[in-house]
């Protein structure tokens, strides 16, 4: 498709913190004993896009994907890591490496995406409109767990949350405004010469911009170089190229005049004249083409660009890993109703228990839960809805609910652990309890200790 991609793996996040560190970078962490960044890339190279650029913040997060990569994708993508400075946002990442673009039509992924969604849509999609900048938007996430985990299974506390207030066209296939973080609870501010030329808009708050984007290399360019204080890919370029694609400048006579942007009333016969024609039949050029050319559909006389939308179907499974509880979130999705993404087959019992883990007496690991390789559980210990990685050692009369526990976590008899993420290399001594925890790699939780909504990691 002559794309080229670019995935924003990121660095160590701070809002991960102490889920991440040097030697386990964002683009690591582990989704169902799998790193986030390899749901990405098999999804490219399932729609066959194998040519790319990894941009990594930091020289020792940059190392460790680097690594991984070479030894997970040898022979199956051609990969190279590019390094760029730490915190320097989405747009000063593709800033950093715009000597290396150089395809017409680049497509930029976050890696940190967990989706089932083939970017070779949302590349389709941008090809077939001609666009400067195509955005994927799903259904916007619930967050929390299923069940708290209390023994009735009950007080389910999904939680919807708003990411972003999208406006779209009639066909829903051209986007129109888009606000995310604190624009979110702002008045909706739209171009006058946007709402003249389509004439009405659908507001939407229940859809994600997923931060998978296909761009033309040359706009994105442009604005990066003009626009040198922009950071962010979503909250700057995006917003910039929406708010001015009919903003360009009109050919009057001859001449280049700005054009006019004063307060108009939205409605007016052309105006619905042209609403009728696109939503009458779908071959009708775009309001974009009608503005265009004028009211008389003569040759056009302004420059305007297209800002699309793909928009994933309700079914598709698509969420970022952005935050803690987007974290657990994931990879209880993951060893659950979307379990297809995950890779494995699972039993009959809809969890999967590695060959090599070892379970006591007594011991149940229920639906949706993973053990993996060479982990030793001891005698009635039960397990619900949880991760276990590699090589951890899990004593007797232990209970995990809800939790992420990573590799070679050593555990104790009768700890209490709900809720949790437990980074590898931490111990628990016995009778230890946590609820709604993170626990930092290396930490040691002493004996009889409680802690609920805490942050554990060495200083």
């Amino acid at each position: 498709m002559d794309f080229q991609v670019v995935v924003l793996a990121g660095g160590t996040s701070k809002k991960l913190l102490p889920l991440v560190s040097k030697e386990v970078p964002k683009a690591l962490l582990p989704v169902a004993n799998r790193p986030v960044l390899s749901y990405v890339l098999e999804q490219l190279e399932v729609s066959n896009l194998k040519d790319l650029i990894v941009v990594v913040e930091g020289e020792d997060a940059a190392f460790h994907v680097g690594g991984w990569i070479s030894n997970a994708y040898v022979d199956r993508l051609h990969v190279e890591v590019a390094v760029v400075p730490e915190d320097v946002g989405t747009a000063g990442a593709l800033r950093a490496i715009a000597h290396h673009l150089t395809a017409n039509d680049i497509l930029v992924v976050s890696g940190d995406l967990v989706s089932d969604v083939p970017p070779g849509a949302l590349a389709a999609a941008h090809r077939q409109h001609d666009a400067v900048v195509t955005t994927m938007l799903c259904s916007a996430p619930v967050s929390g767990p299923t069940e708290s985990g209390s023994s009735g299974g009950k007080d389910k506390i999904k939680k919807p949350r708003r990411y972003n207030v999208i406006g779209l066209d009639p066909s829903k296939q051209f986007l129109l405004h888009i606000a995310t973080g604190a624009e979110i609870e702002k008045d909706i501010r739209i171009q006058k010469s946007i709402l003249r030329a389509v004439g009405q808009m659908e507001i939407r708050a229940d859809l994600m911009d997923a931060h998978m984007y296909a761009f033309k290399r040359t706009v994105l360019q442009e604005v990066l170089d003009e626009k040198d204080r922009c950071q962010s890919l979503q909250e700057d370029v995006l917003p910039y190229l929406v708010q001015s694609q009919l903003k360009s400048e009109v050919l009057l006579n001859g001449v280049l005049q700005a054009e006019e942007n004063r307060n108009e009333k939205i409605s007016s016969q052309t105006n619905q004249a042209v609403v009728s024609r696109i939503l009458a039949n779908a071959s009708t050029p775009s309001f974009h083409e009608l503005y265009a050319s004028g009211n008389s559909g003569s040759t056009p006389v302004r420059r305007i660009h297209k800002c699309c939308v793909y928009i994933a179907s309700e079914s598709r499974y698509c969420q970022r890993l952005n935050s803690i509880q987007a974290f657990s979130d994931i990879n209880r999705d993951v060893v659950g109703d979307a379990s297809h993404l995950s890779g494995y087959s699972f039993s009959a019992h809809n969890n999967i228990i590695h060959p090599s883990a070892q379970l006591g007496s007594r011991t149940t690991v229920g639906p949706h839960c993973m053990l993996w390789e060479g982990s030793q559980m001891g005698d009635k210990c039960s397990v619900k809805r949880s991760v276990i990685g590699r090589h951890c050692r899990i004593g007797s009369n232990v209970k995990v609910v809800n939790s992420v526990v990573m590799n070679h976590v050593t555990i104790g008899d009768g700890c209490s652990i709900q809720g949790s993420v437990i980074c590898s290399n931490a111990q628990l001594q016995e009778r230890a309890v946590l609820k709604d925890c993170q626990v930092g790699a290396g930490f040691v939780v002493t004996a009889g200790s409680e802690h609920k909504g805490e942050s554990l990691a060495r200083k």
